[in-house]
């Protein structure tokens, strides 16, 4: 089994916290909204063969709040920044979420960043139909649950959250709802301007989303389908916002025929 090692580097101005782990060609991760799970089935997997790179966001806890990234685009230059500074760009990227909004404000910002993008169940864009949920006025179980199609069937969740929920536990995800929401308030969870700005981006892209999502609509995968330039589209059945966890096997092949291609 591969072990990820946490780091503090010093970066762009700042202490940014990050795990690393595997080996090979360097492969960038943006975890969601609600923050770095821990190490995962599909982590293992892709480690394999790819070095994984994963930034913990700035105010969710490990890594100090930067008060100067006021939106979604100010983060997204300060991961810049960041690959700049540690000349790891371009390179092929992974975003999660909210984390695919940071990529897709990055791609939009430099074409050149990234050389191919896998947006999972992306927020970002208005969605053409449907609605991005409303996260902050439910309970943070309430939201945790609603993020599978089926919590108790899909063990990797079950894990992690089916059982109590420590105070240390509860008060990180809160820190990762606060950052969001101070962030991503307004206009809720994504940019009007970002697919005007997405126009004319040819970096490879692979839009992978849950057929049974209840915090992404469908709407939102159209919208970036629209926006960027012959973007594919894999849709696994019989999985709601994390198809990564829920269907670990179509998730990992679909990524990786799309990263090798």
């Amino acid at each position: 089994m591969i072990k990820p090692s946490a780091e503090k580097i010093k970066v762009a101005g700042a202490e940014l916290s990050l795990i690393r782990a595997g080996s090979g060609k360097p492969l960038l991760i943006f975890h969601d909204e609600l923050g770095y799970p821990g190490w995962m089935t599909w982590n293992e997997s892709l480690a394999h063969e790819r070095t994984l790179i994963i930034p913990l966001q700035p105010g969710f806890g490990q890594t100090p709040r930067l008060e100067w990234v006021r939106d979604y685009a100010d983060l997204g230059g300060f991961y810049a920044q960041v690959l700049r500074e540690m000349k790891l760009d371009p390179i092929d990227v992974i975003g999660f979420s909210a984390g695919g909004f940071i990529a897709a404000e990055m791609i939009a910002a430099d074409p050149r960043i990234f050389s191919r993008m896998v947006l999972v169940a992306p927020m970002g864009l208005k969605p053409e139909s449907g609605e991005i949920m409303d996260i902050f006025p439910i309970t943070i179980r309430t939201h945790l649950r609603a993020t599978v199609a089926d919590p108790a069937g899909t063990p990797e969740f079950a894990k992690l959250y089916g059982g109590e929920m420590t105070p240390e536990v509860f008060e990180a995800f809160e820190d990762a709802r606060s950052e969001t929401a101070r962030i991503g308030w307004e206009p809720y969870m994504h940019n009007p301007s970002l697919p005007h700005l997405l126009r004319g981006v040819k970096t490879p892209t692979l839009l992978v989303w849950g057929a049974r999502d209840q915090v992404v609509p469908r709407g939102c995968i159209d919208a970036y389908r629209a926006a960027i330039s012959g973007a594919q589209v894999a849709e696994i059945a019989n999985a709601g916002h994390r198809p990564e966890i829920e269907n670990s096997v179509e998730f990992e092949k679909a990524v990786h025929r799309f990263l090798n291609a």
